[in-house]
């Protein structure tokens, strides 16, 4: 089955989105129960951590640590921004940088000016756009980056969005209220599909359709460490409390070869394996045997993996043991926090 289709639906009664390419599973949202990222705080200084220069914060779910912070008193309110999902035991993780994300455009409060996506490289149309935002913002003091979805848009839609996210900042940051306060709910699964995956789909919205679409029976499967990969090799990927072991076996290809191909077949899998199975933090690769010329052709195909990943990640380098070691936000819930 050819083509993209993007499928809402509920999954053990949490609002869940399903991306599928071609009749595989691609990328997938669910809810939680906890705040949701993007989730906007007035808080209120608690404590300070010294040893790791940051402070716990009070909202009204519950504590929260921000970190890198000077000059903030214990009682004094903040306004704070939910970045990602909290691990078990600790605190939400929140930033003081401010962003309100739509599916054109996403305002920033803090970096005035006005910016274009850099992969949209036309230059009538980027002068388009700057037009259309020049007009839609006339006066507006705070920064705006237009997405590269709004490439070829209706400039309607574009104005609109741009007018309903300053407005929401204008509103969240002229709150001179002193108590904590939830400002702003961050988006859900199915809003958060009509923001991000914005290439042409079908959109498919009734009751049951993860099962009509065997979403299910591909989320069943993300509960097993192994991925199959390309020429018969694998990959497990396993969480453990500390980081995300992956550990990439050649199969039965004996071949002087084997190992590159494998490792180049795991960089090109690993994006879809983590988005889909909601990991972040440390990651460790523990490839098959490869000679280390091949290791520069291994990163650039990783590099250009991860390109297209929307889930911030940075590729961190060789360690001495011969591993390969990533650092990737945690802005999803891990999916066996979902099937639990």
């Amino acid at each position: 089955m050819k083509g993209r289709t993007i499928v809402l639906d509920h999954l053990n009664g949490l609002e869940a989105a399903a991306l599928i390419v071609d009749g595989k599973l691609d990328d997938l949202l669910v809810d939680s129960d906890g705040p949701r990222p993007g989730t906007i705080y007035r808080a209120i200084a608690d404590r300070p951590v010294k040893g790791q220069g940051g402070m716990f914060l009070r909202t009204p779910d519950g504590s929260a640590f921000l970190r890198q912070i000077k000059g903030l008193a214990p009682g004094q309110p903040i306004l704070v921004q939910v970045t990602g999902h909290a691990e078990p035991g600790k605190a939400i993780p929140v930033t003081q940088k401010l962003l309100f994300k739509s599916r054109y455009v996403i305002v920033t409060p803090d970096a005035p000016g006005t910016n274009i996506s850099r992969s949209i490289r036309n230059e009538s149309e980027r002068d388009r756009l700057l037009e259309i935002a020049h007009e839609a913002a006339d006066g507006a003091t705070h920064g705006l980056i237009l997405r590269s979805s709004c490439a070829d848009a209706e400039a309607d839609d574009i104005a609109d969005d741009i007018d309903a996210m300053l407005t929401l900042a204008d509103k969240v940051l002229g709150d001179d209220a002193t108590q904590m306060e939830v400002l702003a709910e961050g988006d859900g699964p199915h809003i958060l599909a009509w923001r991000d995956w914005v290439d042409p789909a079908d959109v498919v919205t009734d009751a049951g359709s993860f099962e009509i679409h065997e979403v299910l029976d591909a989320i069943e499967r993300l509960s097993q460490p192994q991925v199959i990969l390309d020429g018969g090799a694998s990959m497990f990927v396993e969480p453990t409390r500390a980081l995300v072991a992956v550990d990439v076996n050649t199969g039965p290809d004996v071949s002087l070869a084997a190992g590159i191909k494998a490792n180049m077949a795991c960089a090109r899998a690993l994006p879809r394996a983590l988005r889909l199975r909601g990991l972040g933090g440390q990651i460790t690769l523990d490839l098959a045997p490869m000679p280390k010329k091949d290791r520069r052709p291994f990163e650039t195909a990783l590099r250009q993996a991860f390109r297209t990943d929307n889930v911030e990640t940075t590729l961190i380098g060789w360690t001495p043991l011969g591993h390969y070691e990533l650092q990737r936000k945690r802005s999803r819930l891990p999916i066996s926090e979902v099937l639990k």
